[in-house]
C-alpha cells in the first residue's frame, strides 16, 4: 500500500522566513496523525503548507505519490481534495447547517446533497438540524458541523487546526473520541495541529513532537511516552523531572532520591553519568523510614488521587501523585520509594 501524504526535507514560513526546516514524515491511508507542540512552534504552518496555503521554501509534498508542493510546482487548494477544519470553524453564519455542508457539494445535483448531508449529520449525530443556524448551535455543535462540511466531498485527508481549542475539558475529550470514531469509519486520513497531549493521545494512531521549528520525534503515542529521544519531548508528552544519576551496574542507577534498581538492562556500564526522567506517578511517599527522606510541604486531594509537594534535604521540590487514599498530613517525615515503568535516561 502506497503512502498517502509524504513529507520529504520540507522547509516553510511566510515572508520567505524559514519556520519550519527539514521535516520529514509520512501518512497512511486511513492513519490519523498530529503535529503536537508549545505556541509558535510552526505546527499550524505546516498544515498550512500541506493545504497549499503557505509555499514551500524547500523540499517537498506529495499525494498519492504525485507532487502537489515544491519550489517549482504547487496544486492549488481547491484541487488537493484535502478537506480543513479551522480553529473557529469558519461556518457561513448567513448559511443554514444543511447550506453549510452542501457548499462543497455544488457541482452536485440537490438530491446527492439532500442524501449527502442527510447521512453526514447521522453520522455526526446532529440528524435534526439542517434547518438551523450557526448562531443556534453549541460549541460543540458548531464543530461537528464544521467537520461534516469537511467531510462532504469525501476528501482522503484531513487537516484539523486545533479543531477542539474553543470547548471545555470534557467536551474536548469526548469529541475526539468521536472525531476518532467518525474518520476510522469513513477510512480518512488526518493530521491535527494542537498542543494539548492528552488530546493528542486519544486521537492519534501516530503523533510528531515540534520545537524549534525541527519535527523532535515522530511515532506512536506509547513510542514517545516510553522512549522519549531528548527531555523536550519527555516532557511534553508526560509530566516529570530529571534526576542527575550515577550508574552503579546496568539496572541500577544512584540519585538524590535514593538508589533505583531496574527490573531489566538499560544499556549504561558501570559509572557512567545519566539524567534521568521520573514522573510524580512513580514517587511514592511512605511514613516508614528510609534511605532518603523528605518533607511533606503541600497536599492536594483530587479525589482519585492525591498529589504532595515534597521537599528534598537538598531544599528541591518535587511531584507525587498517587491514586489511592493514601493520606498523609503536611510537615510529616517521608521516604521515597522510586517505581519507573522503565528507564528513561539521557546522556548528561
Amino acid at each position: 500500500m502506497s503512502n498517502l501524504l509524504e513529507i520529504r526535507s520540507l522547509s516553510c514560513g511566510y515572508d520567505n522566513i524559514e519556520i519550519v526546516e527539514q521535516l520529514d514524515f509520512v501518512i497512511e491511508p486511513g492513519e490519523i496523525a498530529c503535529l503536537l507542540g508549545p505556541s509558535g512552534c510552526g505546527k499550524t504552518t505546516v498544515l498550512r503548507a500541506i493545504a497549499g496555503f503557505n509555499p514551500v521554501l524547500s523540499g517537498s509534498i506529495q499525494k498519492h505519490q504525485h507532487q502537489i508542493s515544491s519550489t517549482e510546482y504547487t496544486v492549488p487548494p481547491e484541487q488537493r481534495e484535502i478537506g480543513v477544519v479551522f480553529q473557529d470553524y469558519a461556518l457561513f453564519p448567513h448559511l443554514s447547517v444543511f447550506d453549510n455542508i452542501a457548499f462543497g457539494l455544488h457541482r452536485e445535483s440537490r438530491s446527492v446533497q439532500r442524501s449527502r448531508v442527510a447521512e453526514l449529520l447521522k453520522l455526526v449525530e446532529l440528524p435534526d438540524i439542517s434547518e438551523r443556524y450557526p448562531h443556534e448551535l453549541s460549541g460543540g455543535q458548531q464543530q461537528r458541523v464544521a467537520l461534516a462540511r469537511a467531510l462532504a466531498p469525501k476528501p482522503k485527508l484531513l487537516l484539523m487546526d486545533e479543531p477542539f481549542s474553543n470547548l471545555d475539558t470534557d467536551l474536548r475529550r469526548q469529541l475526539a473520541l468521536q472525531v476518532r470514531s467518525i474518520l476510522k469509519t469513513q477510512n480518512i486520513a488526518a493530521i491535527m495541529v494542537t498542543h494539548d497531549q492528552e488530546e493528542a493521545f486519544a486521537i492519534s494512531d501516530k503523533i510528531g513532537v515540534l520545537a524549534d521549528g525541527k519535527m523532535q520525534q515522530w511515532g506512536t503515542p506509547a513510542e514517545l511516552y516510553y522512549n522519549p529521544v531528548n527531555p523536550m519531548v519527555a516532557g511534553f508528552v508526560g509530566k516529570g523531572e530529571l534526576y542527575d544519576g550515577s550508574c552503579l551496574s546496568d539496572t541500577c542507577i544512584k540519585t538524590e532520591l535514593g538508589t533505583i534498581e531496574f527490573a531489566e538492562p538499560f544499556g549504561a556500564t558501570q559509572g557512567r553519568d545519566l539524567s534521568l526522567f521520573i514522573r510524580p506517578t512513580d514517587i511514592r511517599p511512605s511514613i516508614e523510614r528510609g534511605d532518603v527522606m523528605a518533607t511533606v510541604e503541600q497536599k492536594e486531594f483530587l479525589g482519585s488521587s492525591v498529589v504532595y509537594q515534597l521537599s528534598l534535604p537538598s531544599g528541591r521540590m518535587i511531584e507525587s501523585e498517587i491514586f489511592e487514599p493514601l493520606l498523609i498530613d503536611v510537615g510529616a517525615q517521608v521516604s521515597l520509594h522510586i517505581a519507573p515503568h522503565r528507564p528513561i535516561a539521557f546522556n548528561l
